[in-house]
């Protein structure tokens, strides 16, 4: 297909395709002539993660290049592409290595994952962001242990046992990677839409609101 026909298949438009291929994100089409090159069903899906990332993931173009180099790494297997994807979108915590609270929120972060029996990398910013939140309820008087935080873990593994297998591992690593990266952003907010849904039943069965 021409970059005509990839703008529409794709429903990016053509400048934008066009500085995707000067930034190296896009692989060039099969040149067919000296101002013409034809562009396949794989350019088409490597633009469908680019806006995932782009849009859903809010990453900047630097992390997008990250990302985009893992998944054309034919020699990194697909357990830590889809963690560059994930530590990618991320939010970034600020270590206090100094701070003795953050260091008993991180401390305790280490022992509720190995309590879990979790394989999670020892560098993983998903660490310092669940120290965060650890050190965050226990300056709001609503200390977070292990055992606190305990129910928490638990259904979230039960999710994500179901959310790993919506993940398409048999076809091209761009369309896992974007399952990934639409799935975790997206349904992260349905969950907590869920959760604020699910609290004011809750609150309205405890105080007999709409009970006749």
């Amino acid at each position: 297909m021409r970059i005509s026909q990839l703008s529409a298949a794709s429903g990016v438009p053509i400048p934008t395709i066009k500085y995707y291929l000067r930034e190296g994100l896009l692989p060039a089409g099969e040149q067919t002539s000296a101002t013409r090159a034809e562009y396949g069903e794989s350019h088409v899906r490597r633009l469908r993660l680019i806006r995932a990332l782009l849009e859903v993931g809010r990453l900047p173009i630097a992390s997008i290049r990250q990302v985009i180099a893992a998944v054309d790494d034919e020699d990194m297997d697909m357990h830590h592409v889809l963690g560059t994807a994930h530590y990618a979108i991320a939010p970034t915590v600020e270590a206090h290595a100094e701070d003795d609270d953050w260091r008993r929120a991180r401390d305790e972060t280490d022992r509720l994952i190995a309590g879990l029996g979790w394989l999670i990398d020892p560098e993983a910013p998903t660490r310092d962001e669940l120290a965060q939140a650890i050190l965050t309820l226990g300056r709001s008087g609503m200390p977070a242990t292990g055992e606190t935080l305990r129910p928490y873990a638990e259904a979230a593994a039960r999710l994500v046992d179901y959310e790993i297998g919506t993940i398409p591992f048999d076809g091209p690593r761009e369309s896992a990677v974007e399952a990934l990266v639409v799935g975790t952003v997206v349904n992260g907010r349905v969950l907590d839409v869920m959760r604020r849904l699910a609290h004011e039943s809750a609150s309205a069965r405890l105080f007999g609101v709409f009970e006749d």
